[in-house]
């Protein structure tokens, strides 16, 4: 009985972390991300203010790499086009959620990884990219 208990309760726990990422899109939820320009179209958008859309799919983000100026305000959207995902900025107080913006004012200078901070699945750790802050 143990033992049967044991293969309910891991199938499970599987079944839960691989619903994550490979369950449904979440493209078409009822919410809408704000429509917005890619990172760069939106790098010669005009001084002081960025509007960035990043699109989430198993287990990649569509851009590694986003780049600012310290002091914009940055407008990041995050568009869920296949799975479940959010992103997380390392050395700011920023996460996006799926298929939402988060403004917040790029204060620090530097390079930031920002990771997937909803657990996907399998390739959950290869979600990764990075925020310069020039």
């Amino acid at each position: 009985m143990t033992k049967r208990f044991g293969v309910y309760v891991l199938v499970l726990a599987t079944a839960i972390a691989l619903a994550g990422c490979g369950g449904k899109n979440n493209a078409n939820s009822g919410e809408k991300a704000s429509s917005s320009p890619s990172a760069s179209q939106a790098a010669g958008a005009g001084a002081g203010a960025q509007t960035i859309e990043i699109d989430a799919k198993n287990f990649e983000f569509d851009k590694k790499e986003i780049k600012v100026k310290k002091g914009d305000t940055v407008n990041l959207s995050l568009k869920n086009s296949q799975g479940n995902h959010s992103i997380k900025i390392d050395g700011y107080d920023v996460v996006v959620k799926a298929n939402k913006t988060t403004t917040f004012t790029a204060d620090k200078a530097g390079e930031f990884e920002f990771v997937c901070a909803t657990m996907c699945g399998t390739g959950h750790g290869d979600m990764k990219g990075k925020l310069i802050v020039e």
